[in-house]
């Protein structure tokens, strides 16, 4: 008889994820990524575990917490534990103010410092926000010969960071973007049955993807111009937020920009930064 597989009706009649096995995953993950798992998540963690237990042909979570507390099993399973707890919500000119703001008021103030101009999407998820600030610079550079650009972007999950990377998305992922950026920037699918877009060449070899995890000591090889890291910290504790945040201004240029998600706060953190608009602010 030829090898069977396992049938997943085994995944779907492990057990419930104990107490005990929460607690050990959750402390691994706020260990490793600073994100907090409080107990009300246990559900949403046992239900995005299922697949890696079927993939990995174990029927507990316990088979699960065992073969991930060991050395071995914790290099391999750990990128598909980041992609499991970490969250990839992002569309294409998310938080419209915030491009604005950057056009009228940022790159006419950085302009003046003429040389190539460096941003860094922080948190980039699949690419969409990477993608929007090279059609906006673009967009800036058109109007101003002479202005140049180059964007890192940088997430902790490999899986996001390749799809960023391969830079096709479906039709229904785009319609944030502005009709006429779609015709100047977007390769639409020859395939038609396939309702696909490629990144234009353009916007590509702007960007630079790279993985990068926070909780972990980095430096990045030049100091930022600008800093877009919105609704990344939001499943950070408040100490935590003051580090990270204390490390993006330790890679902002003086005189340089962050901007952060409308949900997030920098009330009563003690940072060089000066408010310049809501959730944009200058370094001093």
């Amino acid at each position: 008889m030829g090898h069977m597989e396992a049938p997943s009706s085994l995944v779907l009649m492990a057990k419930a994820m104990t107490e005990r096995e929460f607690s050990k995953l959750s402390e691994l993950v706020t260990a490793e990524l600073g994100i907090k798992l409080p107990p009300s998540k246990k559900t949403m963690l046992q239900a995005r575990l299922q697949k890696r237990l079927r993939v990995l042909g174990l029927t507990s979570y316990g088979d699960y917490c065992e073969y991930l507390f060991n050395a071995e099993g914790l290099q391999a399973e750990r990128p598909f534990l980041y992609d499991v707890v970490t969250t990839n919500t992002t569309h294409f000119f998310r938080e419209p103010k915030h491009f604005e703001i950057l056009t009228a008021k940022v790159l006419p103030r950085l302009s003046v410092l003429g040389r190539r101009l460096r941003f860094w999407s922080a948190g980039c998820s699949t690419g969409e926000e990477p993608y929007t600030l090279s059609m906006v610079l673009m967009e800036h550079a058109a109007q101003h010969p002479g202005f140049d650009f180059e964007i890192l972007a940088t997430d902790i999950s490999t899986r996001v960071l390749e799809h960023g990377m391969r830079a096709i998305y479906p039709m229904d992922k785009l319609s944030g973007i502005p009709k006429v950026l779609m015709s100047r920037y977007l390769l639409r699918s020859k395939d038609r049955k396939l309702a696909q877009a490629k990144m234009g060449p353009e916007l590509r070899k702007k960007i630079q993807f790279r993985r990068l995890n926070f909780m972990e000591e980095f430096s990045l090889q030049h100091k930022r111009d600008v800093i877009f890291c919105r609704n990344v910290v939001i499943y950070f504790d408040r100490s935590t937020q003051q580090v990270l945040f204390t490390k993006f201004c330790q890679q902002l240029n003086f005189g340089g920009f962050l901007f952060i998600g409308h949900s997030e706060s920098l009330n009563g953190m003690d940072l060089p930064l000066e408010q310049v608009a809501p959730t944009v602010y200058r370094r001093i």
